[in-house]
């Protein structure tokens, strides 16, 4: 059975930054696309970022373009995300999630982690 734990979210003023952690179990992480979902009090889950199997391709929403960065290691079956220029608009429940490619939609997606808040404080 696969397994996303997400870690790292927590409280941050405007303009600061964190590093989100998302650690895969059960798969290697090479057998899936994986990639960050956020999720505002009543709003919609929304895409933030993903990356291949490869981690050759990456994708990003129009609204962290140049302040989020998506990673991974590979021996540690692990993706991150970092955030940096953190806006009060960036609150909500992160969620990382793996599916069959990189062009994640919250439709094809195999497997979700818990999630984990992430508060902007302006």
């Amino acid at each position: 059975q696969v397994q996303l734990v997400e870690s790292g979210g927590g409280l941050v003023q405007a303009g600061g930054s964190l590093r989100l952690s998302c650690v895969i179990s059960g798969r290697t992480l090479n057998s899936y696309a994986v990639g960050w979902f956020r999720q505002a009090p009543g709003k919609e889950r929304e895409f933030v970022a993903s990356t291949s199997r490869s981690g050759g391709s990456r994708y990003y929403a129009d609204s962290v373009k140049g302040r989020f960065a998506i990673s991974s290691d590979n021996g540690k079956n692990t993706v991150f995300l970092q955030m940096n220029t953190l806006k009060a608009e960036d609150t909500a429940v992160y969620y990382c999630a793996a599916g069959p490619r990189v062009e994640l939609r919250p439709t094809i997606v195999a497997y979700w982690g818990q999630g984990t808040q992430v508060t902007v404080s302006s």
